[in-house]
């Protein structure tokens, strides 16, 4: 059993002072599973296990209860309803057989008043409880928010493969069907084909992502115009599904360094946030730019635009807007992608219209050197 002087609150009191503090305290014995107080009750005075062990604990539901600190011989509790005239913020509960020492509040009040020592050593042990409360706060916290992400990230990927694997479903239906023409199952298994590279992509690129790693771009001199005529054949019919209409320019004929896997993932997630930003019957449009050194595509709905207020952190992870489920970790999967093909990457609201996103790619400046960009 832990005397009064060897608690840390009282441990440096001189002997005229502990006399008077063994004077005013009154023992106390609660069996295990008693309340000492509850939440609401007065603060009237202040607590110092003796021995056993003492829980602080809130409700966090109406059948369940959050234990944040667990007292044993030496520590104290109950001083800041004493400090502060309020009643009881929590509920001290013995969780085993205990014995307290209670220190009534006027006459622990006016001890403070007497002796500096004593206001001295309460003042730092409420700041380092203080301080060890904030830490566990502050872990707890982004703990709640790393699980938080997880299940945003979660029900994105789910989201995100959604689309293709409807599509899969849907080809192997009617690929099935007795009235299936060889052309229509050739053509069938080619879609799926195109649908299971895209998932494999997607998880490639959501590995890349959440493991940090520098994802090695396999890039070679191609085509722009037939990579994206190409691109925009396979997501058409799955836009037209979701209701919207992409209208697109004729693509230049640009040759640039480019990694036809992972820049197609970049037209598929401008796109689809695109479609789910509009009502039914959106359109999206897809025009080009050219210049001298670089090759600019643009990808343009007819939604609300993008709200001012994130507009500036818009390709960082977990941004997000208009998406029930949606992360923003597509916009940030672009950004990679296209740095990674030393391009860059904006957006913008332009007048009259909704969000337009912009990447230029540097074009090829030397045709007969497929490094040279």
């Amino acid at each position: 059993m832990v005397s009064l002087e060897n608690s840390a609150l009282f441990q440096h009191l001189g002997p005229d002072d502990i006399a008077a503090l063994r004077q005013i305290a009154r023992e106390r014995a609660f069996a295990a599973g008693q309340q000492v107080f509850a939440k609401g009750d007065p603060g009237d005075g202040l607590y110092v296990v003796a021995n056993g062990l003492i829980e602080i604990s809130v409700a966090v539901a109406s059948d369940n209860r959050r234990v944040f600190a667990k007292l044993g011989p030496g520590e104290f509790f109950g001083e800041m309803a004493v400090l502060e005239f309020k009643p009881r913020s929590a509920t001290a509960t013995s969780a085993e057989n205990s014995v307290v020492y209670f220190i009534p509040r006027d006459e622990l009040l006016a001890m403070v008043e007497r002796s500096p020592a004593l206001a001295f050593n309460l003042l730092r042990e409420i700041s380092r409880r203080l301080r060890d409360f904030n830490q566990q706060y502050i872990s707890e916290i982004l703990q709640s928010e790393r699980l938080a992400i997880i299940g945003r990230f979660a029900r994105s990927i789910v989201h995100d493969l959604k689309n293709p694997m409807h599509i899969i479903g849907l080809t192997a239906e009617l690929s099935g069907m007795e009235k299936a023409t060889p052309e229509s199952r050739k053509n069938a298994a080619k879609v799926i084909r195109q649908q299971v590279d895209r998932v494999s992509e997607m998880v490639g690129d959501i590995l890349d992502f959440t493991q940090g790693s520098t994802s090695k771009t396999l890039m070679s001199a191609g085509d722009y115009g037939d990579f994206v005529r190409r691109t925009l054949e396979e997501i058409r019919p799955e836009a037209e599904r979701r209701g919207c209409r992409i209208e697109s320019a004729e693509p230049p004929d640009a040759k640039v360094l480019l990694d036809p896997k992972r820049l197609r993932r970049v037209f598929y997630n401008l796109i689809h946030n695109a479609t789910d930003a509009m009502p039914v019957e959106g359109r999206v449009y897809v025009r080009f730019r050219l210049n001298d050194s670089e090759v600019i595509t643009e990808i343009e709905d007819i939604g609300g635009g993008i709200p001012p207020e994130i507009m500036g952190k818009l390709f960082e992870a977990f941004t997000t807007f208009g998406k029930a489920h949606g992360t923003g970790l597509g916009l940030s999967i672009c950004k990679k992608i296209v740095e990674d093909h030393h391009g860059r990457i904006w957006a913008e609201n332009p007048p009259g219209a909704g969000a337009r996103f912009s990447f230029a790619l540097p074009l090829i400046k030397n045709s007969g050197d497929a490094n040279s960009v």
